[in-house]
């Protein structure tokens, strides 16, 4: 594994984002990775809260509108985060919290996608209370996004090695 990671730093993709004195290289994609994640998580959580009885005087149907907003902060950090692993590869592949962070983030989105066809699927959903198993969906998908972004942010400190010669 050593060798596929040495060669993915290698590349001039790689090099320009983790070398590169441009604000357009590694700061850039920070940022974007953090916009992506306002839009996915943001979103996310307020659509939730809305299941849980948060804002009682909106329609949970009319919440439903904001799912094209979390898909593009999804797909926004899914390119972000290839070109941060693109940088430092070794840095995330060997690292056992950057896998706990992917296995929450499938999880989180396999949760949305239920909740999706419990909650915003039916369409009786403003004539009638959330269901107790709708609820649980939106809580535990509150806590899976808050621990993908805790683990996420633990990858600046619990890395083995930055780069494969390390």
């Amino acid at each position: 594994m050593t060798s596929y990671l040495a060669w993915i730093e290698q590349t001039a993709l790689s090099v320009w984002i983790r070398e590169s004195p441009s604000y357009l290289a590694f700061p850039a994609v920070l940022i974007l990775h953090t916009v992506g994640m306002a839009f996915l998580v943001g979103t996310a959580v307020a659509v939730n809260l809305r299941v849980l009885g948060l804002a009682r005087n909106i329609p949970i149907s009319a919440i439903a509108r904001f799912f094209p907003a979390m898909w593009v902060g999804f797909w926004l950090n899914v390119l972000s985060g290839v070109a941060l692993v693109i940088a430092t590869p070794a840095k995330a592949l060997t690292n056992w919290v950057f896998y706990v962070k992917l296995g929450l983030i499938l999880l989180a989105l396999l949760n949305g996608r239920v909740l999706q066809n419990q909650v915003f699927n039916d369409p009786a959903v403003d004539e009638k209370p959330v269901s107790t198993k709708g609820k649980v969906l939106a809580a535990t998908s509150i806590l899976l996004w808050v621990g993908a972004m805790i683990t996420g942010r633990l990858l600046a400190y619990t890395y083995v090695r930055i780069l494969s010669g390390d």
